[in-house]
């Protein structure tokens, strides 16, 4: 073998193996820089978004609606501490289901989605007023934006079943759709059995006792739609309120 061909080839080993080293170096700083966002991610949500307790905090088993594909949600049962205040109650279930998804491809909300308010007025209707980043930062498409919906609807149904029907507000305004899609003019009904007359007689015999299951532990395919109800032809004077 001629002696520049045996320098060509110890010069191309001795670059493989520098580029051998080079990436996994590489591969060790993306890592790091995976956890340290994601650190600082869950750091930014606890101060955006601290853990709400109340005293009537129990911990239970919670059913939170995470995306079970591209167009369905499904339970997982996660062990936490809710309050028997229906308010405080869906607030912390909501930041539940923004924060802390099991897995990214699980997530269904924007991770920067804040809940600015939530609301029960006497009838059982419930207003849950959430940031901008609900609607600017979902992945466009009809599919993305009913299985957002229908995380927060499930989620609610289930655990807390004394909310007959929610509206959804975009930073305390009324919006005609989510991000272009699905729309957010009228009612997503939750547990409509649970409504209630103007004098606050129940109008069936549905139990408010929380744990209920009010759906299967079957995946929910995404077809989210609002109830056929205009908005003006209810008291917006919250019972209920917290920010």
């Amino acid at each position: 073998m001629p002696r520049s061909l045996k320098i060509t080839l110890a010069v191309l080993a001795i670059l493989v193996g520098i580029g051998v080293v080079s990436f996994k170096g590489l591969r060790r700083r993306a890592q790091r820089l995976g956890e340290l966002q994601k650190s600082e991610e869950q750091a930014r949500q606890e101060v955006v978004a601290p853990p709400i307790s109340t005293a009537s905090d129990v911990t239970v088993q919670a059913k939170i609606f995470w995306a079970a594909g591209p167009d369905a949600v499904a339970p997982v049962e996660v062990a936490m501490p809710l309050s028997s205040d229906p308010v405080e109650r869906s607030k912390q279930l909501l930041q539940e289901l923004i924060a802390k998804p099991p897995s990214p491809d699980q997530q269904t909300l924007p991770s920067d989605t804040s809940v600015l308010g939530f609301y029960v007025l006497p009838d059982g209707t419930a207003v849950a007023d959430f940031s901008d980043a609900i609607s600017s930062e979902l992945p466009s498409g009809i599919l993305s934006e009913e299985v957002a919906v229908n995380s927060i609807t499930q989620t609610l149904a289930t655990n807390v079943p004394s909310l007959a029907r929610l509206r959804i507000l975009i930073h305390g305004q009324e919006s005609d759709t989510l991000a272009g899609h699905v729309d957010l003019t009228g009612f997503f009904d939750l547990n409509p059995g649970a409504a209630t007359t103007s004098g606050g007689t129940t109008t069936s015999g549905a139990t408010t006792t929380f744990g209920t299951t009010t759906t299967s532990g079957a995946a929910v395919g995404a077809t989210a739609a609002p109830s056929n109800v205009d908005a003006h032809d209810v008291d917006s004077s919250p019972v209920n309120s917290s920010h």
